[in-house]
């Protein structure tokens, strides 16, 4: 159902989150480090609220697009700490489009409604899950800076990201590793307690959602296999990065989004 809010605040909050972000994206080379980290904060802000009004409204809801939004909040979560370590980290305007983005996208789809949750436990398993794909996003932001990079370097461009080259390296691995950790305890639990989280018959299931997080985990696997043993790097490295990221995305957010706007069905 297309704004379904349960609260007018909700709806206020995302609303201004997707403006702040937009005003963000599109007046950064005018506004200055303060202003930009007051919008970046407020916006931020607005988002946060935004998810929590979905997960703890009456009743809560979830859905593929709420699933984006809050993987592109971790990601901002991510990029507002490392500013701090990196100020001249250069990616806020790109950030700030896709949490205009996102936040607009929750707003029309805002997911399904859960009237009744089998086990305590499942917005648990949600949370593994949905912090596996944020550090995985992460990733992927480091992994195409660290592209940019490399390609500057390598046709004597000027292109400031604000981080080394290594340290981009080491950050973007350090997020693989730790999302690969969340991602294979989120498929742990839910293939020992699938019947507990989501009730009697509702066991493991070798569903379209699985089958490609099992695929992204493979990928991501040998990625880091590869880097180990055979020293993966650069364009490389990455390209697999992409290819798990890709698979991990189809495998939750683009099978609810198939089930939700494509069939409607929930």
């Amino acid at each position: 159902m297309i704004l379904a809010f349960s609260s007018g605040w909700g709806l206020g909050a995302a609303v201004g989150a997707a403006a702040a972000y937009a005003v963000l994206a599109l007046s950064t080379p005018r506004l200055g480090r303060d202003a930009l980290r007051a919008l970046l904060f407020m916006a931020w802000g607005l988002h946060a609220l935004t998810l929590v009004e979905a997960l703890l409204g009456t009743p809560p809801r979830f859905g593929f697009a709420p699933a984006l939004s809050m993987t592109v909040w971790l990601v901002l979560t991510v990029y507002a700490v490392e500013r701090r370590l990196f100020p001249q980290l250069q990616a806020h305007w790109a950030l700030a489009g896709l949490g205009s983005a996102a936040v607009l996208l929750s707003i029309v789809f805002p997911g399904t409604a859960y009237h009744l949750i089998a086990s305590p436990w499942l917005p648990l398993h949600w949370a593994l899950g949905i912090a596996s794909y944020g550090l995985f996003a992460a990733a992927v932001v480091h992994g195409w800076l660290m592209v940019r990079a490399e390609r500057a370097i390598r046709q004597a461009e000027q292109i400031d990201t604000g981080v080394p080259l290594l340290t981009l390296e080491r950050l973007t691995f350090r997020f693989v590793e730790a999302g690969f950790v969340l991602l294979s305890a989120t498929l742990l639990v839910g293939w020992v307690f699938a019947e507990t989280l989501y009730g009697p018959g509702l066991g493991w299931k070798w569903d379209h959602k699985t089958i490609f997080s099992l695929l992204a985990w493979m990928a991501f696997a040998g990625l880091l296999t590869g880097r180990a043993r055979l020293g993966w790097r650069g364009l490389k490295a990455v390209r697999v990065l992409y290819l798990g990221a890709g698979l991990l995305l189809l495998s939750y957010a683009g099978s609810r989004f198939v089930l939700e706007v494509i069939l409607r069905r929930t």
